[in-house]
This record gives C-alpha cells, sequence and structure tokens, in this order.
C-alpha cells in the first residue's frame, strides 16, 4: 500500500472468540470461572510453599516462581476481555496493546525458560544426587531466575520496540480475544521484513533453546532412572519429576497443538479459540497437576489449611490406622436436644414441609393446566420459557426439601437419630443434586431474562423450545456428575467408630470433617467444584442484571422501565434469598466455629427458601395469579359438576 494511505491510530478492535450476542454472558462465566481458580491455585502454591520450611528447596523454588508467573501471565490477557465483554466494547488502545503485548511476551518467555531451569534442577537432583545442595546453592538459584528474568524482559523490550516501528491501516480489527504479536504483525501496513526475521529468530533462540535443554535433561535423567537396579528406586526417581514432566508435556503439546492447527486451517478464528488451551487452560491445571500429584505440596496444604482443634473436640483424624474401622450408621445430632423442644420442631418442619409441597405443585399445576402459559410460542408476552423453568425449578425445590425434612421428622417422631451408612451416602447424592440444580436453574432464568429485555425482537428466535430443553439437560447432566463425583469421593474415605454429625442431615463438609483417612483430594475437589459449579452460575447471573439494568436505564418512559423490571422482579428476590441465606450461613459457621449455629443457620436456605419461592413468583406475578384463579375456579367448577351428577342421577 502507498504510503499516503497509512494513519496514526490510537485504538484496535478485539474481536474476540464469539460474536454471539446471546452466548457473551455465558462466555463471560466461563472464563471468570477460570480465571479465578487459575489465581487461587496458583496462589496457593505459593502460600505452602512459603509457609512450610520442609519446601524451601531449589525445586520448590523454581515451583513458587512459576505459580506467580502463571499469575501475571493470565492477569495480562483475561481481565481485559472480561472487561470488554461487561461493556460490550472490543476496543483496546494503541497503547494498551503494545503494553499487553509486552507483558505477555515477558511472561509466556519466563514460563518457557523457568520450565526449563526446573528440568536442570531435576537432572542434578537425579544424576548428581551426592552433589545436589553444592551445585543447585541459592546463589545459583537466584542467579538462575535473575538470568530468566533479564533475558525476557530484554526480549520483550526488543519484540515492543520493533513493534512501534509499524505503521497500520485504517480498519484495524484483531481476530483474537488479545493483541497477539503474529496477528499485530500481519495487520501493518508497512514492511514487516525485520519484525518476522526478529520475532523467528526469537522464538528459536527462546523456545526452541529451552525446549532442547528439557529434553536432554530428560534424556540424561531417563538414562539415571534406568541404572537403578530396584523398582521401588526407580519409582521414587521417576516421582520427583512426574509433576514436571506432565506440565512440559501439557505446555508444549498445546502450543505446538495451537500453531500446527492454526498453520493448517488458515482461520485466525479458530487459532483465536485453540490458543485458549496454552494462555488459559494450562495455567489453570498447573496447581492441580502439583498438588494432587506431589506429596510434599500436599502434605504442605493440609498443614496452611488445618487450624489447631479447640481443646475438647473430637480428634479423629489424627488416630492411627488400626483405630479406623467400617462404619454401618451414623447419628444425626439434629438442631438441638432438648427433649421438650422435639414437639414444637416436628410440627414447625411438617408445616413448612407440608406448605413448601403444596405451594411448588400448585406452581406446576397452574402453569401445565394454562394454556396460555404452557405454549412456548403462542403467546410471545408471557414469556413462556420463562414459566418452563420456573416449574423445572418448583419441581426441583420439591425434590431439595424430601432429601432432608422427611428424615429428619422420622428420626424425631421415632426418636433416633441414626442413619444407615448406604441412606447417609444417598442423601448426600441427592442433596448436591438438586442443590446444584437449583443453582443451575437460577442463572438459566437471569439468561431468560437478560434475552427477553435486551434482545426482545429476537427473544423468541434465541429462547426456542429446543434451547430451553437443552439448557434444562445440560444443567442436569452437569448436576449428576458433579453429585456423583463427589458421592464417589465419600466412599474412599474411612471413618471413626463413633461418627455424629452436628446436623440434621447429612451434610458433605461434615462427613468429610469426620473421617479419619487423608481428606486432601476431596477437600480439592470440594473446593473446586463449589468455586466452578457456584460461583461460575453467580457470575453469569450478576452480568446477566448488570446488562438488564443498563438495557432498564436506556428506557425513557417510566411506565417501560417498571415494565421491564417487573420481569424480573420475581426471580431477582429468589436469587438475592438463596445466595444471601447461603452466604450467610457459611460466613456465620466460619465466624462463630460452632456447628449447631451452622445447622440451624442451614434451615434457611435448605427449608425456609424453597417454601418462600412459590409464594414470591405467585404474589408479585399477575400471570401466575391469574392462572391460579382459572386453576381454582375449574377445580370448583367440576366438583360442582360431580355434586350436582351425584344428586341427579
Amino acid at each position: 500500500m502507498e504510503r499516503g494511505n497509512d494513519t496514526q491510530i490510537s485504538e484496535f478492535l478485539l474481536l474476540g472468540l464469539l460474536e454471539e450476542p446471546e452466548l457473551q454472558p455465558l462466555l463471560f462465566g466461563l472464563f471468570l470461572s477460570v480465571y479465578l481458580i487459575t489465581v487461587f491455585g496458583n496462589l496457593l502454591i505459593i502460600l505452602a510453599v512459603g509457609s512450610d520450611s520442609h519446601l524451601h528447596t531449589p525445586m520448590y523454588f523454581f515451583l513458587a516462581n512459576l505459580s506467580f508467573v502463571d499469575i501475571c501471565f493470565t492477569s495480562t490477557t483475561i481481565p481485559k476481555m472480561l472487561q470488554n465483554t461487561q461493556t460490550q466494547s472490543k476496543v483496546i488502545t494503541y497503547k494498551g496493546c503494545i503494553t499487553q503485548i509486552y507483558f505477555l511476551i515477558v511472561f509466556a518467555v519466563l514460563d518457557v525458560l523457568l520450565l526449563s531451569v526446573m528440568a536442570y534442577d531435576r537432572y542434578v537432583a537425579i544424576c548428581y544426587p551426592l552433589h545436589y545442595m553444592v551445585i543447585m546453592n541459592p546463589w545459583l538459584c537466584g542467579l538462575l531466575v535473575l538470568v530468566s528474568w533479564i533475558m525476557c524482559i530484554l526480549n520483550s523490550l526488543l519484540q515492543s520496540l520493533m513493534m512501534l516501528r509499524l505503521s497500520f491501516c485504517t480498519h484495524f480489527q484483531i481476530p483474537h480475544f488479545f493483541c497477539e504479536l503474529n496477528q499485530m504483525i500481519q495487520l501493518a501496513c508497512s514492511d514487516t521484513f525485520l519484525n518476522n526475521l526478529v520475532m523467528y529468530f526469537a522464538a528459536v533462540l527462546l523456545a526452541g533453546g529451552p525446549f532442547i535443554g528439557i529434553l536432554y535433561s530428560y534424556s540424561k535423567i531417563v538414562s539415571s532412572i534406568l541404572g537403578i537396579s530396584s523398582a521401588q528406586g526407580k519409582y521414587k526417581a521417576f516421582s520427583t519429576c512426574a509433576s514436571h514432566l506432565s506440565v512440559v508435556c501439557l505446555f508444549y503439546c498445546t502450543m505446538l497443538g495451537v500453531y500446527l492447527s492454526s498453520a493448517a486451517t488458515h482461520s485466525s478464528h479458530s487459532s483465536a479459540v485453540a490458543s485458549v488451551m496454552y494462555t488459559v487452560i494450562t495455567p489453570m491445571l498447573n496447581p492441580f497437576i502439583y498438588s494432587l500429584r506431589n506429596g510434599d505440596i500436599k502434605r504442605a496444604l493440609k498443614a496452611f489449611f488445618v487450624k489447631e482443634t479447640p481443646r475438647g473436640q473430637f480428634q479423629c483424624n489424627h488416630m492411627q490406622p488400626e483405630n479406623d474401622t467400617w462404619v454401618s450408621e451414623f447419628l444425626l445430632l439434629g438442631l438441638s436436644e432438648e427433649p421438650e423442644l422435639q414437639s414444637i420442631i416436628f410440627g414447625l418442619f411438617l408445616s413448612m414441609y407440608l406448605i413448601t409441597v403444596f405451594g411448588n405443585l400448585l406452581i406446576i399445576l397452574a402453569i401445565s393446566s394454562d394454556s396460555h402459559l404452557h405454549t412456548p410460542i403462542s403467546d410471545s408476552h408471557l414469556h413462556t420459557p420463562m414459566y418452563f423453568f420456573l416449574t423445572n425449578l418448583s419441581f426441583v425445590d420439591i425434590c431439595f426439601t424430601s432429601t432432608t425434612v422427611p428424615k429428619m421428622l422420622g428420626n424425631i417422631q421415632t426418636q433416633s437419630k441414626v442413619i444407615t451408612y448406604e441412606g447417609c451416602i444417598s442423601q448426600i447424592y441427592f442433596f448436591i443434586l438438586f442443590a446444584g440444580l437449583d443453582d443451575f436453574l437460577l442463572v438459566v432464568m437471569a439468561y431468560d431474562r437478560y434475552v427477553a429485555i435486551c434482545h426482545p425482537l429476537h427473544y423468541t428466535v434465541i429462547m426456542n423450545p429446543q434451547l430451553c430443553g437443552l439448557l434444562v439437560l445440560v444443567s442436569w447432566i452437569m448436576s449428576v456428575l458433579n453429585s456423583l463425583l463427589q458421592s464417589l469421593m465419600i466412599l474412599r474415605l474411612s471413618f471413626c467408630r463413633e461418627v455424629e454429625i452436628p446436623h440434621f442431615f447429612c451434610e458433605l463438609h461434615q462427613m468429610i470433617q469426620l473421617a479419619c483417612s487423608d481428606t486432601f483430594l476431596n477437600d480439592t475437589v470440594l473446593y473446586v467444584s463449589t468455586v466452578l459449579l457456584a460461583g461460575g452460575p453467580l457470575a453469569g447471573i450478576l452480568y446477566s442484571y448488570s446488562k438488564i439494568i443498563s438495557s432498564i436505564h436506556r428506557i425513557s418512559s417510566a411506565q417501560g422501565k417498571y415494565k421491564a423490571f417487573s420481569t424480573c422482579a420475581s426471580h431477582l428476590s429468589v436469587v438475592s434469598l438463596f445466595y444471601c441465606t447461603v452466604l450467610g450461613v457459611y460466613l456465620s459457621s466460619a465466624a462463630t466455629q460452632n456447628y449447631q449455629t451452622s445447622a440451624v443457620a442451614s434451615v434457611m436456605y435448605t427449608v425456609v427458601t424453597p417454601m418462600l419461592n412459590p409464594f414470591i413468583y405467585s404474589l408479585r406475578n399477575r400471570d401466575i395469579k391469574r392462572a391460579l384463579m382459572r386453576f381454582f375456579r375449574r377445580t370448583a367448577l367440576k366438583g360442582t359438576i360431580v355434586l350436582v351428577a351425584k344428586k341427579c342421577p
């Protein structure tokens, strides 16, 4: 192109991964969850290494640096992507783009160099074990990390300065979710030969060089391991580098796969989607690989989390293995041990349970019997997908309370606190299943309201019956899989002789704390699934309502604003009630460290919230009220006809 067509630009457009507006909330929730897991997981590794003196060795010093770099690496790209999704803007300034390129190259190359340094550390440890502490002294370790930083900074500075010499065309769309160096060079209108030369030379030197070093180190390691005579010695030697080898394979295989696939397809969009593997997924998985495959890290994390046990508390976890036994039943201590209060608790919970079942059944019957509410696209003013999801929510609420309350009532009635081992596992399974479903259905309903208010003209096209059914089906599948995983994880635990659960049902966290065997893996799975399957939906709900509020603010008339807000007022009330009670319960239990207080507080989200949902939707929703009135009229009319028919045969 002619130089006269070039212009000094001030911003670029990041096209991102997907352009469909209706998929943006799902993308936002997914990437926010992954980012939080990455930061939290790598921070845990850093804290574990820093707090445990046994881990103050060269290998863990390099691992702490790698975790810090992984946090910085993901923080270079994901926050900007989340901001653009939230603001519905694809703009990144010229200065912001150059800055992002600079830091992305710094931390990407640091990842490569640190993996190479860690391979050298494993080489010295296995091939020269007697000289390990002499060779890998603190001075050398610090020097290796310092040299890595200096090389990365100089390389990144060179690449960024090379970018400043380029001029760009008037149209400057980047088909990626971040400013990727190669994409930027391809967009330039000026001569890019020197940039390409520097980029490829640096890639060969700073990526190929370390990779050759890793291959050489592991060739020597394998040779040394094969020279060990005993099988136990071979296993012990290999186990010290298994985690590092897994990370190296994951990092290089994903990066190689991305660039080979993009070279084969010549599709920038496919390349952007594939690059998620090494820019987002790999940093997220690194902490899991090092914590699940490394006994030292597991012990350090366990020591970091476990606090001193209060005096008088049952210390089952510190018993010797020979004191463990196979238990056939547990004791549910319930909410109160005073005999005179049992009849009051029984009456109160029986009333709440009947109200919950009756109220939610009425919602299901009203929607299924009312043709105006039941036909999804026959009457768009009634937003039928919303009522389809509401029917599922009511059914799940009935099942949710039926998982815990009937057993509690049975125990009070028979004056027995016993629940069998099989019954406890079954209760955990169904409780997690329906609690997860509640969570997923609330985010699906939030998405439904987002489409209805932000994209009203496309509502019936987007929220078609197939998509509605698919969303519910996916919610069921994810909940079933998560519940099955948690239940199977409980089966691997062993318990003490006297097992008392300070709750009115078998609560997963309480069960894990009662176990005598190692619970690290259970805790890890529990916390990861909580972040993913509770934090993710919450992020999706918050994002949906931020967009809804933004759309409502743009409506000029007060009546239009009220009408738009009224369509999601009931759902917002239910969401606030559910999340506030759950959050309140766990914050209060964490503050008081009192299991009895936690059990009493948990009544709010396990019993009270499902009971209140039908009232919220019937009292605040005119469609439901009209449907209920029509249902009762029809029922009364049928009853009258039956009576008349009996009197006049």
